[in-house]
């Protein structure tokens, strides 16, 4: 018997026969992963009980065997309201002002890391791959080895990783990424966010090496990489070539009335710089008179975590400062921004980017940003639209044919949106096939066969164990 591929995460969608299939950047790297492989995704089941039982649950679908277990209430308000969303995100998100510590929520995030490590001990073999993603699970190697696991296990973080003292300002944080040590392949998205960790585990005391991508301790080698997650881009371009005939698309065409589309799609969250980009849209409207009434501003924003004050006081920020720039600028006949707070299926937002002439995706920070891959991916490269990118986006690196702006600086963004929407055919299709070029390259498929090549590779914990005195 082969090998598994054991994916952990903090969510499992267990696939619905008569749904979509999940959908989120995760979701769809997830399943590259698996594609192909004997496989288990493992991880919480989205369900609250108020006795979970230990034993994990099973259901397998395409040959791939979802494993799921519950979490009390109590657990689902620590560990993921509490200390995952309101102090790790924000500090990762160089928004340390933003963090609200207590031990109660620390407890929490160690106890269901815990409970994931007792779960998996249940069905995890010996020679088994394990892959944990995200900043939900980061001691959970740590907790396996502890349990005398020492499988090959890679932890690979979807959200950027600040500098070393800005890290510092995190509480135990030596317990939390400090225990990255006990992978074996931390992957990041850039090498800015490589070069983060590499010099905060320095500074815990990992060791240089021969190889300046590998860390040394006594009895243990972690080897960091950056790995740029990918999209399905031939398919996501095919999706928006077969929307051409699509209600939506003549829908939105008849509602456009000839004006062009501005789209920005973004999940409600103070790190995509959503306010700022009104700041910048209102400029925009403010120096070119010229375009108004000939563009139309699209932000769809599904509403996330509202039992978080800090994203209900978001959504109301937002709110109402597209209401006031809709009111000075707008008239009987045209409203300037239409802000949306709902979710849209991948066709729907397939076919909405490849009718806007701008992509808007302007985070303040982004591991990645794959909004902005999708946009690129979704636009006839004959006559294409223009990405107007955040310098701060993971996929800045990548997508450097981009207008790449500072979202901090709201009159330059409006410059680039005003250029954007003037810039010639032949500068559109010339930054297009750059870019798309790079998309095929590095698509999820890649992704996860370069994280899996390079965590194969890797000497086992058990190996470096037997070898070393």
């Amino acid at each position: 018997m082969g090998a598994r591929l054991v994916v952990i995460s903090n969510r499992v969608p267990v696939p619905d026969p008569e749904g979509p299939p999940a959908a989120g950047g995760l979701a769809v790297a997830v399943m590259a992963a698996l594609r192909g492989r004997e496989g288990i995704w493992f991880g919480w089941s989205g369900q609250v009980s108020d006795d979970p039982s230990d034993e994990p649950r099973t259901q397998v679908h395409d040959g791939i065997s979802y494993v799921v277990i519950d979490l009390k209430e109590q657990d689902f308000e620590e560990y993921y309201n509490g200390f995952a969303n309101r102090v790790l995100w924000p500090i990762l998100h160089y928004r340390v002002d933003l963090a609200e510590f207590n031990r109660a929520d620390l407890s929490g995030y160690v106890r269901v890391n815990q409970r994931f490590a007792l779960a998996l001990s249940r069905i995890l073999r010996p020679d088994d791959l394990v892959w944990v993603h995200d900043y939900h699970l980061m001691p959970l190697a740590r907790l396996l080895r502890a349990q005398g696991h020492y499988n090959r296990i890679g932890f690979f973080l979807h959200i950027p990783v600040p500098p070393p003292d800005l890290i510092a300002a995190l509480p135990h944080h030596a317990d939390i990424l400090g225990a990255l040590v006990d992978y074996d392949l931390v992957g990041v998205q850039t090498d800015n966010d490589r070069e983060n960790l590499r010099r905060y585990l320095r500074s815990r005391g990992a060791d240089r090496t021969g190889d300046p991508d590998v860390l040394a301790l006594p009895d243990q080698r972690v080897r960091l990489g950056a790995y740029p997650v990918g999209i399905e881009t031939d398919e996501f371009t095919r999706m928006a070539e077969a929307s051409a005939g699509s209600d939506i698309v003549g829908e939105m065409t008849e509602s456009l009335g000839g004006r062009a589309l501005v789209i920005g799609v973004d999940r409600l969250d103070y790190s995509k710089g959503i306010t700022h980009r009104l700041d910048a849209i209102e400029r925009f409207l403010a120096h070119a008179p010229e375009w108004r009434a000939r563009v139309t501003f699209l932000q769809v924003t599904p509403k996330s975590r509202v039992e978080i004050p800090e994203y209900a006081a978001l959504q109301e920020a937002v709110s109402g400062t597209a209401g006031r720039i809709n009111g000075a600028y707008g008239d009987v006949s045209w409203t300037p921004i239409r802000y949306v707070n709902r979710s849209y299926a991948r066709e729907e937002l397939a076919a909405l980017y490849r009718l806007a002439r701008v992509g808007l995706v302007t985070p303040l920070r982004d591991g990645m940003n794959l909004v902005a891959k999708e946009y690129v991916a979704a636009q006839d490269p004959g006559d294409p639209g223009v990405l107007v990118l955040s310098q701060f986006a993971g996929a800045a690196a990548e997508l450097d044919r981009a207008l790449l702006v500072n979202p901090h600086e709201p009159e330059a963004v409006a410059a680039a949106i005003l250029r954007a929407l003037e810039m010639p055919l032949a500068e559109r299709v010339e930054r297009h096939a750059s870019m798309i070029e790079v998309l095929r390259r590095n698509d999820v498929s890649h992704w996860a066969e370069n994280f899996i090549t390079d965590l194969t590779g890797h000497p086992a914990s058990s190996e470096i164990r037997e070898t070393e005195p």
